[in-house]
């Protein structure tokens, strides 16, 4: 039996949206669309209100319309925030990219962060290949008689990784003083 539909029972559901949405955002620091995910999925474990799915739907954009009025949380810092963490992890800008549109953010912010990111350094997928190289110990990192040898295996690393021919070519073709050097700037 669904109870009637009333102010009270629609104000109680939004104080529970708001309620577990608080809990959320005290641990982690979500995309509009996690939270969105969050919410649904811990308003269909709880089943203590009877609310009709698309009236639910609305309720929480309602509930993230008014976080993101207040600042508690906005896609734009968290693809900012994102893009920076990855950068100094050694991502690929394209590696980025896919995750930051995996997690529902807007192409306009994507764009906003990653070229803010190129303005600042030149050449990121350079240096963050270099990071890789250093952290799974392939391309310069590999004694000079193996190099030749893990050539193909160390371009499809690069490859998985996200980068681009050129920029594996590049980096793989790098002199051990050369790679050094630019390790040393990082």
């Amino acid at each position: 039996m669904i109870p009637n539909k009333s102010k009270k029972n629609l104000k109680a559901t939004i104080e529970v949206i708001r309620k577990f949405s608080f809990s959320y955002l005290e641990k982690y620091a979500p995309s509009k669309q996690q939270l969105r995910t969050y919410l649904l999925k811990k308003f269909f474990k709880s089943s203590n209100f009877y609310v009709a799915k698309s009236e639910l739907l609305d309720l929480i954009d309602l509930v993230i319309f008014d976080l993101e009025k207040h600042k508690f949380i906005s896609d734009k810092f968290y693809s900012q925030s994102k893009t920076k963490k990855f950068l100094k992890k050694g991502y690929s800008l394209n590696k980025i990219r896919n995750y930051l549109i995996n997690k529902g953010i807007n192409e306009k912010h994507i764009r906003n962060s990653i070229s803010k990111m190129n303005i600042e350094e030149n050449d990121q997928d350079f240096f963050s290949a270099i990071k890789t190289c250093k952290k799974k110990r392939i391309g310069p990192n590999r004694e000079e008689n193996n190099r030749i040898l893990f050539y193909k295996k160390d371009m499809s690393i690069l490859a998985r990784s996200g980068f681009n021919y050129e920029t594996s070519k590049k980096v793989l073709d790098l002199r051990k003083k050369d790679y050094e050097k630019f390790l040393g700037l990082l």
